[in-house]
């Protein structure tokens, strides 16, 4: 049988001003447990582990893009974004489809650029570490580029393929 949790009684000391510990209502007391100092962030925020898996996606296309707009300037006009998966209501899945995109190019219309997308789940399934993930992100963005341009990838970049 469940029974109802009794209402709490109040501590003297938890810092809420209601009780004789001497404290005054500066505002709430944070507690240090065991001394060991007050609790803070695991890592500064300069330092990788405070950057989140998609954070790193988005550097990786953008390594990339920063890499190709040096051989072909004109892709400063493409906008570039990042998305977790294909999304079906806007017609970019495809349900008959046996592999699923990991980017598409959409061209412009009604005043808005150009625009390549990098699908950021897919991609990160089928690879394995970082290093494996940013040659697939750059193939990826050479492959959306080339559809683009109407050129083929190794016209792109020479070292397509080679990695």
């Amino acid at each position: 049988m469940n029974s109802p949790v009794p209402p709490r009684e109040p501590d003297p000391d938890d810092g809420s001003g209601s009780g004789h510990s001497g404290h005054s209502d500066d505002g709430p007391r944070r507690r240090d447990r065991h001394g060991r100092g007050m609790r803070g962030p695991v890592a500064p925020p300069q330092v990788p582990l405070a950057v989140s898996r998609s954070e790193a996606f988005d550097d990786l296309v953008r390594d990339s893009v920063t890499r190709l707009e040096r051989r072909w300037p004109q892709l400063t006009a493409v906008e570039f974004a990042v998305q977790e998966v294909p999304r079906s209501d806007e017609g970019e899945s495809d349900e008959q489809a046996e592999a699923v995109p990991l980017g598409r190019v959409a061209e412009s219309k009604g005043g808005r650029p150009d625009r390549i997308v990098v699908y950021r789940r897919p991609v990160e399934i089928r690879t394995r570490n970082r290093d494996e993930r940013a040659l697939l992100v750059h193939e990826v963005v050479v492959e959306q580029v080339a559809e683009l341009l109407g050129l083929s990838p190794e016209s792109v970049d020479p070292r397509y393929g080679q990695d």
